[in-house]
């Protein structure tokens, strides 16, 4: 009779250790269930995201937004306004545009995103070069004046380390340097301020447009190697003995594969913000432009950058051959580019012999 007890017990014990271990399994296949489900749709929603913060920004109206920010600042749209502003204005995209300044996150979905940040590099590029000429050449009259307090501060602050995520922020030095901009921009509308001037002349526009076909055909270049090419090394000291055996001296250039499309949209930044610039440009430049007969020359050089702004309709940046079945968006690029490049030193010549 005991044993029948005994035995009863333990196979009741059982029963209870077995449904333990079924209680057991169904809960922790739960929690993975609910983990596994809570992170797909984390990643689902990192990528949606990023999709929408991968956008470029749209161009907007360069002399009707000088316009607008003067009348509600209640200033005069003197001359030289429309540069500043349009400066101001490409920077602030920077830092305004959807997911904000992407360059230094540290977390998804912007660490995951190269495309925009080397979109954002391009931007800065040709913000740097701007507000350096601005500094030292549209705001000063001559070589030996006092450069501007305000415009000193400013071009520092863009050439501060893009990727900085704090103490401090690359977003934090970039807003200082469009507020000093803003100041300098209030100084020039004031007519009671005497020491803040811009000098619309041909020889500060032809100084600015060297820096800025030098930038053109390095991009040229960066472009153009994505299919890889037998250059001569053009970059070899020569030297009277050996100048014939450097004049033969090849070597190959080619794009790393991960690497082509942070050219190609850095390119699409350079070209985007130069376009504005160069719409800026003919509005504060345009009695000299007409004096030099270089307006529809700076026109075709806006033309060729516009062009490259075109939408990318492939899900991915294409580096077929030259003559090959699939298109090679770099090379695409690369025309615009070499156009664009080609005249702006046409108009160089046209601004300094014209």
């Amino acid at each position: 009779m005991f044993d029948w007890m005994k035995r009863s017990t333990a196979a009741r014990d059982r029963v209870e250790d077995s449904l333990d271990d079924v209680r057991s399994y169904l809960g922790g296949a739960w929690l993975s269930r609910a983990l596994g489900l809570t992170l797909g749709l984390y990643l689902l929603a990192a990528l949606l995201v990023g999709w929408y913060w991968s956008q470029e920004p749209a161009a907007f109206p360069v002399q009707q937004q000088a316009q607008a920010a003067a009348e509600q600042a209640q200033r005069r749209l003197v001359n030289g306004y429309t540069t500043v502003e349009t400066l101001k204005q490409v920077a602030n995209t920077l830092l305004g545009k959807p997911g904000g300044y992407l360059s230094n996150d540290l977390a998804p979905p912007g660490l995951w995103l190269d495309n925009m940040p080397n979109w954002e590099y391009g931007v800065l590029v040709q913000v740097r070069d701007l507000s350096r000429a601005l500094r030292k050449d549209f705001a000063r009259s001559q070589t030996q004046s006092t450069e501007d307090p305000d415009l000193a501060k400013a071009e520092p602050r863009f050439n501060f380390d893009n990727k900085s995520w704090a103490l401090p922020a690359s977003e934090a030095e970039y807003a200082e340097g469009i507020q000093a901009l803003e100041r300098f921009q209030a100084r020039l509308a004031d007519p009671s301020e005497a020491n803040a001037r811009f000098y619309s002349r041909a020889d500060n526009l032809n100084n600015w447009l060297g820096d800025v076909a030098t930038r053109l055909g390095s991009l040229s270049q960066r472009l153009s190697a994505s299919v890889g090419r037998v250059r001569l090394n053009t970059d070899a000291v020569e030297s009277a003995s050996a100048q014939a055996e450097q004049m033969a001296a090849e070597q190959r250039v080619k794009t790393p594969w991960l690497q082509i499309d942070n050219v190609f949209y850095e390119a699409r930044g350079q070209a985007w913000a130069l376009a504005h610039f160069l719409r800026a440009i003919e509005v504060d430049f345009a009695d000299v432009l007409a004096k030099k007969n270089a307006t529809v020359s700076l026109r075709q050089i806006i033309r060729e950058l516009e062009a490259a702004q075109e939408p990318l309709w492939s899900p991915m940046v294409l580096n077929g051959s030259g003559y090959g079945v699939l298109a090679n968006h770099s090379l695409v690029m690369a025309n615009y580019i070499s156009r664009a490049n080609a005249a702006i030193i046409e108009l160089r010549t046209l601004l300094s012999q014209g």
